[in-house]
């Protein structure tokens, strides 16, 4: 398919280019990129007043298939990316079966292929059955496509198993995407644990749970030079551990998810106990379970740290950990609700809204942590769209202000304290690979 993008504000950070342009896509690649084109396409779409981006990477994104198909499948999970302005996601190994070998890889990225959405690229585990005990067949996973391993949900507890994980890492050139959580020290926590945990009569989560991992992961990776990854960084230390890493030249860096930059603890609503109606006794009920993530939403002072850290390119990467559940799972009282909260098809209005428009983020440094970092992360020819490589491309309409609707989603998870919440910027149109995977 030939389509030509009129008159959009092109945003291209690995050229730097910052204007507004035509863009022409030829058999799935750019193929020009000059103001006032005049050619023939099969589709042209009126970009003006909209930034056209490379296609955003997500490097955090739980589809749940293989095993729990009722929170997301992979074809749902793609739709939701698309919505969401995204060409190329990271699925993260924790399903059912556990991604530790090249026949579940293979499975998900043939079945990524059969949709023919956007480009899905599986994480293998670290371990077998992600048990912690033994490694999972890295080298085997490497030959059938993962760009990745990480244990996602939880950490490698055992020190000196991370530790020759990391160096089988750094033989084949993979990426560890790590989840930083002591989980000694979480001690049946489900919040933070602030004035908030207390008002909500909720055992809290420490700051220190995170820190800790991250604090001896740097280790690792400064000793076997492998490349490190720090998955839904929520602390103030973790900017301030990221920075002193990066100084000692550890191959580190790190994602912020938007609601660790846009939410607080205090922001928890306390509900009011629902009616089981077939057995006429309260619910097990004490807050919106929607606002349970891990980690969970921390204070003002993280907050801002975060977004410091993300607009003095401390932290590199802004994903989702788009974590989907059935309505039946989060609607439970905080104890017993899972963790997770879906975000591909609010983060990047959420961005938009919260770093660009709250002065810290340019729209060229919004594209950089959304789709060139990502890119160059992995190790992969995308988030770049010079004439000459592949068609992967976000149109972004910076001025319409809306209020997000979970009812909209294409994602069978519902689960986000976003619903109702006034935002600017929305994802017009996707192209990926060529071919429109969205349009509004």
């Amino acid at each position: 398919m030939t389509i030509l993008i009129k008159g959009g504000q092109v945003i291209n950070p690995a050229t730097g280019m910052d204007e507004v342009a035509d863009v022409l896509v030829e058999n799935g690649k750019v193929t020009k990129i000059e103001k006032n084109m005049k050619v023939k396409a099969e589709r042209r779409i009126d970009a003006k007043g909209c930034y056209v981006m490379p296609g955003f990477i997500d490097m955090h994104v739980h589809l749940r298939d293989p095993g729990f198909e009722q929170k997301e499948t992979i074809e749902t999970g793609c739709r939701a990316a698309a919505r969401g302005g995204y060409t190329t996601i990271l699925a993260m190994p924790n399903t059912k079966p556990v991604v530790d070998n090249p026949d579940v890889v293979n499975y998900v990225h043939n079945k990524a292929k059969t949709v023919g959405l956007i480009n899905v690229m599986q994480v293998g585990a670290v371990t077998k059955g992600q048990q912690g005990k033994k490694l999972a067949d890295i080298e085997g996973m490497a030959k059938a496509g993962i760009r990745a391993i990480s244990e996602d949900g939880k950490s490698v507890m055992n020190a000196q198993l991370y530790r020759e994980a990391m160096e089988k890492a750094k033989e084949l050139d993979l990426v560890v995407l790590a989840h930083c959580e002591d989980s000694n020290l979480v001690n049946g926590g489900v919040v933070n644990a602030d004035a908030n945990a207390e008002r909500l009569g909720l055992k809290g989560i420490t700051n220190s749970v995170e820190d800790i991992i991250i604090a001896r992961d740097i280790m690792l990776a400064y000793d076997t030079g492998a490349k490190l990854h720090l998955c839904h960084c929520s602390t103030r230390n973790s900017v301030m551990m990221m920075q002193m890493a990066k100084d000692r030249n550890v191959q580190i860096t790190a994602e912020v998810c938007p609601h660790h930059f846009t939410l607080t603890s205090d922001d928890i609503k306390k509900v009011e106990p629902l009616l089981d109606v077939e057995k006429n006794v309260p619910l097990d009920m004490d807050a919106d379970t929607n606002f349970k993530m891990n980690p969970p939403l921390r204070t003002k002072k993280d907050v801002e740290a975060l977004k410091a850290g993300l607009r003095d390119n401390v932290m590199d990467v802004i994903a989702t950990d788009h974590a989907p559940h059935t309505f039946e799972e989060k609607n439970a009282s905080m104890k017993r609700a899972p963790f997770g909260i879906v975000g591909l098809e609010t983060a990047a209005p959420l961005t938009y809204t919260e770093l660009v428009l709250g002065g810290y983020l340019t729209p060229m440094q919004m594209a950089e942590k959304m789709s060139y970092n990502p890119a160059k992360i992995i190790g992969i020819d995308k988030g770049d769209i010079q004439p000459g490589k592949t068609a992967d491309i976000v149109i972004f309409d910076p001025t319409v202000t809306y209020k997000i609707d979970k009812n909209e989603f294409a994602s069978k998870g519902k689960n986000t304290p976003f619903d109702g919440r006034e935002v600017t910027g929305k994802v017009r149109v996707t192209i990926a690979g060529g071919h429109i995977a969205y349009e509004e």
